[in-house]
């Protein structure tokens, strides 16, 4: 068909148009609605319809448009479901470590100090030996507990500011090492029973040094670990990932422990009872993210955006 206009009778038109709706069924559509209101007259002039890009096409658009849509609605769908599995598995993994923290240290001290925690501890210390062992071992596992938190809470963490991230991991590495070194003090003890030609006075001597030693690193570990939890309840704060109350809690608990600790440390004994502040936080934290978890949008690295957005890279 030339561009030049022609005239068709009506009855030709119809198998006209049958033949372009089989080459052009998307256009065909659109020279069947202007045909119809011209189809009482006895002639129609019949013109070629320019060719049109598929995309600036109104019938194609309307088409493409509608395709994805469909599937759109599925996949947010199935995203979200993804980031709340995430979300709560990364949640109760931290919470069960701070109460396998809580529970693995707090076992082993308590078993390490009844074997070696009396005045005169040397002279039953073989019938004890056991104990004292299981004790200073479960305090060594709890290494791996308290890097498990910072390694655990570093992804989250570092969605909001990086350098905290890695000052809370830091400062875990720190607090396990000086720990680690009296659990292991503790564990010398024993082969210090058994040693002949070692008088009694030297060897009490060197039990007693060895006991002041782990109590000495556990101050120090404690104050490390203020430092670092201080930095991250302040972030948990900001960022809204756990509610205010508790980060509120952790920021009066944690100076508090390190005023404990730093008493021990020139002999004056009230750091068990400044201690009961921090428990609150790591005591009611892993029930919190048990049940409810991080806050949702605050976890997905919204909320840095929101409140601070020029966080550390």
């Amino acid at each position: 068909m030339g561009s030049a206009a022609a005239s068709f009778p009506v009855n030709e038109i119809s198998t006209l148009g049958q033949g372009w709706l089989k080459a052009a069924p998307l256009r065909a559509g659109y020279v069947l609605v202007r045909i119809r209101p011209c189809l009482a007259f006895p002639s129609l002039r019949v013109h070629r319809t320019p060719t049109v890009n598929p995309l600036g096409d109104p019938m194609q658009q309307a088409i493409s448009s509608s395709r994805p849509a469909v599937a759109e609605p599925v996949v947010d769908g199935r995203r979200r479901l993804s980031a709340t599995g995430s979300r709560m598995t990364y949640s109760r993994l931290i919470g069960a470590l701070f109460l396998s923290g809580f529970l693995v240290y707090g076992v082993g001290s308590a078993l390490a100090t009844s074997a070696a925690g009396a005045p005169h501890f040397l002279a039953s210390i073989a019938a004890h030996s056991t104990v004292l062992i299981i004790g200073a071992l479960l305090m060594l596992l709890n290494t791996v507990v308290d890097l498990g938190k910072g390694i655990l809470f570093f992804p989250i963490l570092g969605k909001h500011s990086r350098r905290t991230a890695l000052a809370y991991l830091a400062t875990m590495i720190v607090e396990v090492t000086l720990l680690d070194v009296g659990a292991v003090a503790l564990l010398m003890i024993v082969p210090l029973s058994g040693q002949h030609g070692l008088d009694a006075a030297t060897a009490v001597a060197r039990g007693s040094a060895l006991v002041h030693t782990n109590a000495m690193f556990y101050q120090f570990g404690e104050m490390t670990l203020a430092v670092g939890c201080v930095a991250l309840c302040a972030l948990l704060l900001r960022t809204r990932l756990i509610p205010r109350f508790l980060s509120i809690a952790g920021l009066i608990g944690y100076p508090i422990l390190m005023v404990g600790a730093i008493a021990e440390v020139f002999g004056i004994h009230i750091g068990l009872v400044l201690t009961i502040p921090g428990m609150f936080f790591e005591l009611v934290l892993p029930f919190w993210l048990f049940t409810k978890g991080f806050q949702s949008e605050a976890y997905s690295g919204g909320a840095a955006r929101r409140v601070d957005p020029t966080r550390a890279a």
